[in-house]
């Protein structure tokens, strides 16, 4: 999968072999952000209109902007997951919380 992030934004890129163009959408956020474009130099551009559009459109309906992630995050799992996390986390002298974020950061290449 290949990404392209602009002011917290991150877009999803695909290529359209059919059409021959590459298509883009905002990930992270349940408003449909879209674009498209024939070349990366152009695709980049049409990402960053797409991102303007889409706030300059939350400011015009009085609508706060949806975001990709606040920073707070529940999880229901298993006891089983929970419990053998938790040993991870205090065999590596961290809380829960500090071990998951490595975890997760890392499963998520960040």
């Amino acid at each position: 999968m290949s990404k392209m992030t602009h002011k917290g934004y991150t877009a999803h890129i695909q290529y359209d072999d059919r059409d021959g163009i590459f298509v883009g959408r905002l990930l992270g956020i349940t408003d449909i952000v879209s674009f498209h474009a024939e070349t990366v130099t152009d695709l980049k551009a049409a990402f960053h209109e797409a991102v303007e559009d889409y706030l300059a459109s939350c400011r015009k309906l009085g609508k706060a902007p949806q975001t990709a992630a606040s920073g707070r995050l529940m999880l229901r799992v298993a006891p089983e997951v929970h419990r053998a996390a938790l040993i991870a986390a205090q065999a590596e002298g961290t809380s829960l919380n500090q071990w998951a974020e490595r975890v997760l950061g890392e499963a998520a290449h960040v």
